[in-house]
């Protein structure tokens, strides 16, 4: 049995690695991930995991592993930013709030059945001066990335309050992923 990682995120593909699983190729999933109209920020990110392992072409002996990761607040989805303006507005929605980050992961084993997990991680950000916004804003790491920021670097400093997966809110929750892995016959240790 090969596993195929459906996503070119450096970060997925470490974290499978650290419970001890390696693709035998990573694929770029083309899909479409605009929210569509109603759909709650569960119903989408469980939706774009779907598509993504279904994107990908799968011969008898792999299966396929995809995954979706967005931030909530309420109903509202903070997707990627668009610009520095975008960014700056997700910063300041989110400072001094708790807010929800949402990873799925979809796995198509080699009986071609889709079976599901979803993480969901409470986060909360210390409220934020106009000159930590500034600062992290001019580092560039928010930018594409789900909420913009990333936890595993400069905005981990931000976060006042986890309960949840911290490796969710990076990309792909580990502990739902391996139970996903050993119940489709994936050998893990």
């Amino acid at each position: 049995m090969k596993l195929v990682l459906a996503s070119t995120s450096p970060r997925r593909l470490d974290l499978l690695r650290r419970i001890g699983a390696e693709p035998a190729r990573v694929a770029a999933p083309d899909v479409d991930e605009d929210v569509r109209p109603g759909e709650s920020p569960r119903a989408y990110v469980q939706r774009v995991a779907i598509d993504k392992a279904h994107a990908v072409a799968r011969a008898a002996d792999e299966i396929v592993l995809a995954g979706d990761t967005t931030i909530a607040v309420g109903k509202r989805i903070l997707a990627k930013p668009e610009d520095e303006a975008d960014l700056r507005r997700m910063l300041a929605l989110l400072s001094g709030r708790r807010h929800h980050c949402l990873s799925a992961i979809c796995l198509i084993g080699t009986d071609g059945k889709a079976r599901t997990r979803l993480s969901d991680t409470v986060v909360a950000f210390k409220r934020l001066t106009e000159v930590e916004i500034d600062w992290y804003v001019a580092s560039g790491e928010g930018m594409g990335k789900a909420g913009g920021y990333a936890i595993q670097g400069k905005a981990e400093a931000f976060v006042r309050y986890l309960a949840g997966s911290h490796s969710g809110v990076v990309g792909l929750p580990v502990f739902e992923t391996r139970a996903l892995l050993v119940s489709a016959g994936y050998p893990l240790g």
